[in-house]
């Protein structure tokens, strides 16, 4: 196996938690900020324990990285809640175009012909995969775009904060999201039972084992390549749906989300050997 297909496993396995997030988030009747609050709490304290990073120098990287995070993980909750599961997800994997057009400025990597092909491809299955399910309009759908630029930059962070910072990112990003939530509840931090074993998932598995797996990918997958394997999120959350709600997905998801792994897979599968790109300055 080539040396990056390791890492593009780590990334798929990371998609796939990421992938529960969708029906678990509209499962928990909680308030929006008392989920993504939660969310983190839960998630930040299973990092430190699992990573125990260190926390670097507060350099550009690193602090646009736990900026970026913060609020990646705040929008995607909101728009979820205030539009469909579909938009949501759609609008904000449009952040992999950002990540594609940014590479070479932020990370130095070059743009490829393949991964424009892919990615062009994968959003045309991705559009056939949510025929009749995407609505245009709506704040939640400005939400869900503001969601996929903060996205972006976080996976460029974490791409160029591959040797050690990455681990520092997505911890203590946690650490921010909550605490910068803290205030907007009110006191109110009561929880049903119910809700209480949904955010402990969301935030122990959905949350930070994928970005364990994610950050770990990282280390020898490019940026785009990564933000690409990343759209099986989408492909895999009515798979979800149907094993916990028995909704069976028509037959325009399945043509769709054969094509947007097709592509997924035939751009993991013909990336060429190349050595290690060292981070940047």
């Amino acid at each position: 196996m080539r040396r990056e297909h390791p890492g593009a496993f780590l990334v798929l396995g990371a998609a796939v938690l990421w992938s529960t997030g969708g029906v678990a988030i509209k499962a928990v009747s909680e308030a929006p900020l008392k989920v993504a609050f939660y969310r983190s709490a839960f998630a930040a304290i299973a990092l430190l324990l699992v990573l125990r990073p260190r926390l670097p120098r507060l350099g550009l990287p690193f602090l646009a990285g736990l900026v970026s995070y913060a609020v990646c993980l705040t929008t995607f909750v909101v728009a979820t809640k205030w539009t469909t599961a579909a938009n949501a997800i759609f609008l904000q994997y449009s952040g992999v175009i950002w990540v594609m057009l940014l590479s070479p400025i932020v990370v130095k990597e070059p743009l490829r012909i393949r991964d424009g092909i892919a990615i062009a491809i994968a959003f045309a299955g991705m559009a056939l995969f949510f025929v009749g399910k995407l609505r245009v309009g709506g704040a939640g759908d400005l939400v869900a775009l503001s969601s996929g630029i903060f996205w972006a930059g976080l996976v460029l962070s974490l791409r160029r904060e591959r040797n050690g910072g990455a681990e520092a990112v997505v911890t203590y990003g946690n650490i921010l999201t909550a605490a910068a939530l803290l205030p907007f509840l009110a006191g109110d931090l009561s929880l049903s039972p119910r809700s209480a074993v949904l955010l402990l998932f969301l935030g122990v598995v959905q949350l930070a084992a994928a970005y364990v797996l994610f950050v770990r990918g990282l280390k020898t997958v490019t940026a785009t390549q990564a933000s690409l394997i990343g759209m099986a999120e989408p492909v895999l959350n009515p798979v979800w749906v149907f094993l916990v709600l028995g909704e069976k997905p028509s037959g325009y998801a399945l043509l769709g989300g054969a094509i947007v792994l097709g592509a997924i897979a035939w751009r993991t599968l013909s990336t060429p050997a190349i050595a290690p790109v060292p981070p940047p300055d």
